[in-house]
Formats: structure tokens, C-alpha cells, sequence
């Protein structure tokens, strides 16, 4: 027989009704179990993305950090290297301050004695070793300088022994020949350019005026022939007062005359000083001078008051 079917009752009916309510409230606390976890698992993700935020800030802040330490490692290299020239400056300072004191404390004279005397016992030394060993001392000492610098040396030994035998009697063309040999040994070397220049104006002038012809010979050299006799100068010419001289000669000519000047003067103050006549010049020559004393002593204490006198009125 087949089993009987089971009546639903109200307890059954009650029981399958709290299972069916019962499934969905396991249903809700299983998905409010879920929502928990998803949560959870939200919160533990949220941490893991915060830390490359915090990255990407940090490296934007070591940026301008790391620029601002090279500028200031740049700026303390320049300040070390002004220290550096600061103080290699101030020794060369010091070290040139201590060589010109020593120069200013040493006497110049004695120097070139003292260099002068060890020169000449150099030369005596060599001497003597020379002619120990049997050998001619002029002409080993000879060794050491050319032909032309020896023959200007010897040249310049005769020409002082000549002005050393010549000195007994002076008169003023010895001087003046003295003196134009002086200024000629200095003058400048001559401008051979500037002449060149000049002289083929001139002879482009004198050609444009007709006053010369270039003729050309059969070796192909060119003469200038002067047709009236106004292109070479004579005695009668007259060109050279339009001649201007630059700046530079008329500097040096300048310097001359007061090198000159001042030489003269240095000379009338060592005669003074050597006279006892350092006062106001009152004489034009040495025979003056002797009446001028003359008179002093006889007239002086007459002709004090007047000299004051005038003195007083020149100064105001």
C-alpha cells in the first residue's frame, strides 16, 4: 500500500511558515555578513592607495629641496674661491710691501760697491787661475763675446782714455761739441717710412705742376729731371718753412728743453751752495758779485731802512 499523504496541519502550516520567514532572514544576515566584509575589504584597499599619494608628495618636496642644497653648495664654492684669491692677493701684498721696505733700507751706493768689489775679485780669481794653468787670459775671457761686441768694447776704452787725457783745459766748443754728440747719440731712430712718404708727394706735386719730368732710361731706371730748378732745394729755397712737424716730435722737443732747463738750474744751485750764496741773486757775473759786496760792506747800515722799506712794499 502506498503511504498515506501527510495532512498539513496548523502546527506544520506554522512551521513551514517560520521556515520560509526564517530563510530569508538568514538570507539578510548572510548579505548584511557580506556587505560587512566588502567593508572591511574597502577599508584594508583604502590604506594601500594612500601611501602612493603620500609618494608622489614626498617627491614633489625633495625637488625643490635638492635644488635649493646644489644652489647653496654652488654659492659656498664661489665664497671659498674668493677667499682663495683674497688671500693669495694679500700675501703677494705683503710679500712686495716686505721687498720694497728691504730695497728703501739698503743703501743703493753700497750695493753697487759691494757688487762692484765682488766683480773685480771674480776677475782676479779667473786671472790668476789662468795663468796657472799657462793659458792667455785675454783670450780666453775673449771666449764670451762676439767680434763686433769687442770691438765696440775697445772702441769704447779708447774713447774714454782719450776724454781722460783731454780733461786738463775746457773752453765751450769742447762742451758744445760734447753736448751735440750727446743729443745726436740720443736723438730718435729717423721715420725712413715717413720720408719715403713724403718724397713721393713732393714728386707727385712738382710732376702735376710740370716743374719735373720722370724720364725713364734705356735700363728701365726713371730720373727725375728738374726743368726750372724750383724741385731740388738751394740756397735760395725757402720750402722747408711750411714743414710741420707731428705731435710726438714736438713733445720730445719739448722734453729736451726742459731736461735741458732743469740740468742748468741743478748746476747754478750746486754752484751757489758751493759759494755760500743761497739767498736772493743780486749779481750778473762774478765781477758783480765782488762790487755788490763791496758796496754791502759800506752802505749796508746806511740803506737798511730803505731796503726794508721796499721789501715791505713789494710784499704787499
Amino acid at each position: 500500500m502506498p503511504p498515506m499523504k501527510k495532512r498539513k496541519t496548523a502546527s506544520s502550516a506554522k512551521t513551514t511558515a517560520d521556515t520560509d520567514t526564517a530563510a530569508p532572514a538568514e538570507n539578510t544576515d548572510q548579505v548584511a555578513v557580506n556587505s560587512e566584509e566588502t567593508s572591511k575589504a574597502d577599508s584594508t584597499e583604502q590604506p594601500a592607495t594612500k601611501p602612493e599619494r603620500h609618494e608622489e608628495g614626498e617627491s614633489s618636496t625633495t625637488a625643490p629641496t635638492t635644488d635649493s642644497a646644489d644652489k647653496a653648495k654652488e654659492r659656498m664654492a664661489r665664497f671659498r674661491a674668493l677667499q682663495a684669491r683674497a688671500k693669495t692677493s694679500s700675501d703677494q701684498n705683503l710679500q712686495e710691501a716686505t721687498k720694497e721696505s728691504q730695497r728703501l733700507a739698503t743703501d743703493p751706493t753700497a750695493l753697487t760697491a759691494l757688487h762692484r768689489r765682488r766683480d773685480i775679485a771674480a776677475h782676479k780669481l779667473l786671472k790668476a787661475e789662468t795663468e796657472e794653468g799657462g793659458e792667455d787670459f785675454e783670450r780666453k775671457r775673449a771666449w764670451d763675446w762676439t767680434a763686433e761686441e769687442s770691438e765696440r768694447w775697445d772702441r769704447r776704452l779708447r774713447k774714454k782714455a782719450a776724454h781722460r787725457d783731454n780733461n786738463a783745459f775746457q773752453d765751450y766748443r769742447a762742451e758744445g761739441v760734447k753736448t751735440y754728440k750727446r743729443q745726436v747719440r740720443d736723438m730718435a731712430a729717423p721715420d725712413l717710412e715717413r720720408y719715403a712718404r713724403d718724397k713721393m708727394a713732393a714728386i707727385e706735386r712738382a710732376a702735376a705742376s710740370g716743374g719735373l719730368d720722370i724720364v725713364e732710361t734705356e735700363d728701365g731706371e726713371l730720373v727725375a729731371v728738374d726743368r726750372d730748378g724750383s724741385f731740388y732745394s738751394t740756397a735760395d729755397s725757402t720750402a722747408f718753412v711750411e714743414n710741420k712737424p707731428d705731435r710726438a716730435a714736438v713733445d720730445r722737443l719739448v722734453s729736451d728743453l726742459k731736461k735741458a732747463e732743469e740740468v742748468r738750474m741743478r748746476k747754478r744751485r750746486e754752484r751757489m751752495a758751493k759759494n755760500g750764496d743761497e739767498g736772493d741773486v743780486t749779481y750778473i757775473n762774478e765781477k758783480n758779485k765782488q762790487f755788490n759786496q763791496k758796496l754791502s760792506r759800506f752802505y749796508n747800515k746806511y740803506t737798511a731802512d730803505i731796503r726794508d722799506s721796499f721789501e715791505r712794499g713789494t710784499a704787499i
